[in-house]
C-alpha cells in the first residue's frame, strides 16, 4: 500500500506496525522520500490484510490520509515479523 497525506511525523509507522502485529500480519512500513507518503508491505490472511487496508484510510490520531492505493500479490512467506524500516 501507499498511503498519501499528512502521514509522516504523526507516528504513522509505529501505529501501522502495532496494528499489523495485532492482526497477526508480517511485513514492514517505511516513509518515502516525498515526505507525504508511507509504504506498507504486509502478508497474512486476506481478511486481516483488508482490515489493515481499512485502518490505513484513517491511521493514528494526527494523521490526515488523503489516498490509499494498494497492489495485491500472491503470498510468499517472506517475512517473520512486522517492523518499521
Amino acid at each position: 500500500m501507499i498511503v498519501r497525506g499528512q502521514v509522516q511525523g504523526v507516528f504513522f509507522r509505529r501505529a501501522t506496525m502495532d496494528e499489523g502485529r495485532s492482526l497477526g500480519l508480517t511485513g514492514w512500513v517505511r516513509n518515502l522520500a516525498s515526505g507525504e507518503e508511507v509504504e506498507i508491505v504486509a502478508e497474512g490472511a486476506r481478511r486481516n490484510l483488508q482490515m489493515l487496508w481499512a485502518w490505513a484510510h484513517t491511521g493514528p490520531p494526527g494523521a490526515r490520509v488523503e489516498e490509499v492505493t494498494e497492489e495485491w500479490s500472491d503470498y510468499r512467506g517472506e517475512f517473520t515479523s512486522f517492523r518499521v524500516r
